[in-house]
């Protein structure tokens, strides 16, 4: 990952841990969980000036708090996500077509970024993800509906798709029931 040079950042404490904000002038660049995998490394953190009142980062948590609260469905913030390749950013954009309440398997996000065969790597992308819950990568599930890996941990996954509204389902040493599945082509 590419991550910013001139940004500021910022803590918020969600309902389900410290979060750590970035923004760049183009926007919103990072949202992680102080305890996430594939998160920026300490030196990046000592060398993004803390900015309490910078407007994305003030709106990202105004936002967050409606989220957390049950009125927000569909973040609607400015975006930096060229810390990404290409494909990574694509990927990315196709997360944030799912509705809250929804999900879709690797399978399927691969299919629609034109990469069918490129399941693996769609896993990786979605791992890989700076902008946590904004661009919902906990929407994505495996190809038989159960839970997989989230960055954020599994609970973490768990909670925000219970939040939204989505079957949740974690054994994933069985095919899910066919009724429980959100999607059709899971």
């Amino acid at each position: 990952m590419k991550w910013p040079t001139h940004a500021v950042q910022s803590t918020w404490d969600s309902p389900l841990g410290p979060i750590n904000l970035c923004a760049t002038p183009q926007g919103l660049a990072g949202l992680w969980f102080h305890d996430q995998r594939h998160r920026p490394d300490g030196k990046w953190f000592q060398h993004w000036a803390i900015d309490n009142q910078q407007p994305v980062l003030l709106e990202t948590q105004r936002q967050l708090r409606a989220f957390f609260d049950g009125a927000l469905k569909r973040f609607d913030l400015p975006l930096d996500l060229m810390a990404g390749t290409l494909f990574q950013r694509d990927v990315w954009a196709a997360l944030q077509g799912i509705p809250g309440g929804d999900t879709r398997s690797y399978g399927e996000v691969a299919h629609q970024v034109g990469r069918a065969a490129a399941v693996r790597a769609v896993g990786a992308a979605v791992g890989r993800n700076p902008i946590s819950i904004v661009v919902p990568c906990h929407r994505v599930v495996g190809a038989n509906g159960a839970l997989t890996g989230y960055a954020g941990g599994l609970d973490r996954k768990t909670a925000l798709l219970q939040l939204e509204g989505a079957a949740v389902w974690r054994n994933t040493n069985a095919s899910m029931p066919a009724s429980n599945v959100n999607s059709p082509n899971a």
